[in-house]
């Protein structure tokens, strides 16, 4: 789909509401484009427009031709609904984060936006509070979502859930996840009746959309978060599958970590003259954290390993493989650490209650794959492991930003053997960190300085499992059988599962 002729008329509002109208000239006079789309000297194809110089593995940023309108210093000073203003007071949110104060006044204004910005910078409320704002008032048809927010991963769904639910609430607006490995019929029956906002993973929403449960002809406000990671996961077909099927004038806004390639077809195809910011664009460019590359010999890296997960205080352990993760989680509690595994082998119900029990401490280490790396956010994690080192530089800066988040300070260790060295050196220069190194051995005092760890107790533990109230089932009434039941009597074969389509995404 070639967007070169989109209307810039954003606001698809009709009527008042506290927000104000959003057509016309955004805040300050920033002119709207309407008609011909991107004037002549900002072609996407090379030569017409700027590009910004990139860091090592990314594309050059698109130098916009339309002046952004200027950041703001709090909140109050955009033209927001009065009580997406009320419940920010509310949930103690005061003063933007950076990426929030560049983009929030031209997301409002309907301008399309490219941000880069590392996980924990505040991109989440970034996009939501625009999307909000441009939604409150309006009702969506069943099965016809006004707004989408697409993401990797299922925990990220969550987690984005999560954070705009204190403010979608107060607008009643609502809104529907859309994820692989729970029940597509209750997802199917959400979006039935209707939901202002869908945040959804690109294979159960294309699932649903095969069923005839959601469409997407009525999408003006449209988000993609953790570009970069969609593509890496192979998303990308699908992603543009989707895009394809929004409203062609309606307003799209990219967030990313990293900006490799992958994502700049996306940003050339589906983003018209977008305001561009980027902060923090590394974990190496934050200084509130702290990096350390340890080197081990492989006969004491288990050892090692095992009295970091002693500690005191939370710590994430990134491995590489399923089977890893569930080893070390098994030796962690034998030695008498409350650990928990994570990863894409585990049910979604059940990887939910390992998080729920990590983010409240009745699990201290979470032992997990890259399936963690996205998504995750717990208040106060001041340390992640790499317990094998990441593949390449962007698996480096996506583990290492569940600590360190929104200000606070945090450190991220790797522990590397001899023959992983050299790979680990050139990984750390891509992803433009400069780390502290050491030789450490178990039982070592520089061990314990860095990482907090100590012997364990050596006693085993048991994490138990929340318990979960099952739904009462009502009974059937006399004199009628269930479905299920005339089936077996007739011989004819029964249904199981939440319908076709069930993906792991």
């Amino acid at each position: 789909m070639n967007r070169t002729a989109r209307t810039r008329d954003r606001n698809p509002r009709s009527g008042g509401n506290s927000g104000g109208a959003r057509s016309g000239a955004g805040r300050g006079g920033a002119p709207r484009r309407s008609g011909g789309g991107r004037p002549d000297n900002a072609s996407r194809s090379g030569g017409g427009r700027g590009r910004r110089p990139a860091p090592r593995g990314e594309f050059a940023l698109p130098v916009t031709s339309t002046p952004p309108l200027p950041a703001v210093g709090a909140f109050a000073e955009l033209d927001m609904p009065a009580p997406l203003l009320a419940a920010l007071g509310t949930q103690g949110v005061v003063e933007p984060f950076p990426i929030q104060a560049a983009t929030l006044p031209n997301a409002l204004a309907g301008r399309d936006v490219l941000g880069r910005g590392r996980t924990g910078s505040g991109k989440t409320l970034a996009f939501g509070l625009a999307m909000l704002a441009r939604t409150a008032g309006r009702r969506a048809e069943p099965r016809e979502p006004l707004a989408l927010v697409l993401v990797p991963t299922r925990e990220l769904a969550q987690q984005v859930t999560d954070a705009l639910t204190p403010y979608a609430t107060p607008l009643r607006l609502r809104m529907a996840t859309v994820v692989g490995g729970m029940s597509i019929g209750r997802q199917a029956s959400a979006l039935r009746g209707g939901a202002e906002v869908v945040i959804a993973t690109p294979g159960r929403l294309k699932d649903l959309i095969e069923r005839g449960d959601c469409r997407l002809g009525r999408v003006d406000i449209t988000v993609l978060d953790e570009a970069d990671q969609m593509a890496d996961m192979g998303f990308m077909p699908q992603v543009t599958a989707l895009l394809d099927q929004v409203r062609p004038d309606g307003q799209r806004m990219l967030f990313s970590a990293t900006l490799d390639r992958n994502v700049d077809l996306l940003v050339r195809r589906y983003l018209d003259d977008p305001v561009v910011h980027s902060v923090d664009p590394s974990a190496g460019a934050v200084t509130t954290m702290e990096h350390h590359v340890l080197h081990v010999h492989g006969t004491d890296k288990h050892a090692t390993t095992i009295e970091i997960g002693a500690r005191d205080g939370s710590v994430i352990m990134f491995l590489d493989t399923k089977h890893a993760v569930d080893r070390l989680t098994r030796d962690l509690l034998r030695s008498g650490v409350r650990a928990a595994a994570l990863h894409g082998g585990k049910s979604q119900p059940r990887r939910n209650r390992t998080l729920e029990q990590f983010k409240t401490g009745d699990v201290t280490v979470l032992v997990a794959t890259n399936v963690a790396a996205r998504g995750i956010h717990v208040d106060n994690l001041d340390l992640v492991v790499n317990v094998d080192p990441p593949s390449d530089h962007k698996d480096y800066l996506h583990r290492g930003g569940r600590t360190a988040r929104a200000g606070e300070s945090g450190r991220v260790v790797t522990l590397v053997l001899p023959e992983q060295r050299r790979e680990m050196t050139r990984l750390m220069a891509d992803a433009g960190i400069n780390p502290h190194t050491a030789r450490v051995r178990s039982g070592e005092a520089e061990l314990s300085r860095i990482t907090g760890a100590q012997a364990p107790s050596g006693v085993p533990v048991v994490i138990a499992a929340p318990v979960v109230e099952q739904p009462k089932r009502k009974a059937p009434s006399r004199g009628r059988r269930s479905r299920t039941a005339q089936a077996r009597r007739s011989g004819a074969p029964t249904r199981t599962g939440g319908g076709r389509g069930e993906r792991r995404s």
